[in-house]
């Protein structure tokens, strides 16, 4: 929460403390809280009261990369309020969360380098004054949930999460960006596989799982991708045995050469698709989406070599040693940063 003095009414003006019931959300959540302002020494009047959410994005340009603060929900919470001197008064809210908000901790650990912002906004004699930003933990639908606590199984390695700006190919998406969580690969596939990139693009109704692998280069071949896109309902992942499903997508492009890609909607129990059925993943599986490539429209490869190496690992859904002695108030601090080649790019629903 932020408690400060409206700079537009200068000294003896009203303050104002931002606060949410709860730091905690997934994404399709409504969050509440209160807007609570301490009248100043003379009666003030406040145009509007907005919330945003907002979260930092990493935009590629040719061989550049910069990073902004982008806005992805802006709700208009009060207009025309007027604050008597020397009283308190809240303004309650209520905050949809869209279903791509990206995920920003797991297992209540916050991921390095993620944060989701709620930040408020007054206009003052059609002036906007933003305030600082209050830090929202946006957990893992247990859809989701699913797919990690896989991942955690498998023996992948947590290297970093960030959300690039863009869309994803074949995937019907709400906002203008889309998060990465980027994993070393178990041991078997050390030497062969560089490093994975898990995607989540989720509505209402359906998850979407949009698997990336970057495939070491050999003697006589250059590296490659391969692209993993399964549909499914909530219901239906929560059901579905995710630990055999990637890691026989992980056997098939280990051993393959060149681009891979194969895909499917609805997987479940029962489904071929899944479970090491006879038919899983194989080319030209005849089924309607199969085979469709997954990757985004612009090529990303190349800046994540210039990371540094992981930290901790996701077991059993849990974000284990991730986060270490860092202090959420610092990661907002750091993640909002502004580096000069930031700027807001207010991805609006």
């Amino acid at each position: 929460m932020f408690k400060r003095m409206l700079s537009a009414f200068g000294v003896g003006g009203p303050s104002v403390d931002t606060v949410l019931d709860t730091p905690h959300a997934t994404p399709g959540q409504v969050i509440t809280g209160q807007v609570r302002i301490q009248g100043g020494s003379n009666d003030a009047q406040i145009d509007q009261i907005v919330l945003s959410l907002v979260t930092r994005v990493e935009v590629e340009h040719g061989d550049h990369e910069f990073g902004g603060v982008s806005e992805f929900l802006r709700v208009v919470v009060a207009q025309g309020v007027r604050v008597p001197a020397g009283q308190p008064m809240a303004v309650p809210f209520q905050l949809p969360i869209p279903w791509e908000t990206p995920i920003t901790a797991v297992g209540g650990q916050q991921l390095p380098g993620m944060t989701v912002g709620v930040r408020t906004e007054l206009v003052i004699s059609g002036a906007p004054d933003k305030g600082d930003l209050d830090p929202l933990l946006v957990g893992p639908l247990p859809s989701q949930d699913r797919v990690l606590d896989a991942f955690g199984q498998l023996g992948f390695q947590f290297r970093s999460a960030d959300v690039e700006a863009g869309r994803i190919h074949g995937v019907q998406q709400e906002l203008g960006f889309y998060q990465e969580i980027e994993f070393f690969p178990p041991g078997q596939y050390a030497g062969r596989i560089n490093q994975v990139e898990l995607t989540f693009v989720t509505n209402p109704h359906e998850l979407v799982v949009v698997l990336e692998a970057d495939k070491r280069g050999g003697m006589f071949s250059s590296g490659s991708d391969a692209f993993g896109r399964f549909h499914v309902s909530h219901q239906d992942a929560v059901n579905t045995d995710w630990a055999s499903a990637i890691n026989q997508w992980m056997a098939q492009i280990a051993e393959r050469g060149g681009h891979s890609a194969f895909g499917g909607h609805a997987p479940g129990h029962g489904n071929p698709a899944f479970g090491g059925q006879p038919g899983y993943g194989q080319p030209g599986y005849g089924q309607p989406g199969y085979g469709q490539h997954g990757h985004h429209d612009h090529d990303h490869h190349g800046h994540h070599e210039r990371r540094g190496p992981g930290m901790g690992a996701v077991v059993g859904g849990v974000a284990a040693g991730v986060v270490g002695g860092m202090v959420l108030g610092e990661v907002v601090e750091e993640v909002f940063e502004d580096d000069g080649g930031g700027e807001d790019m207010a991805f609006e629903e």
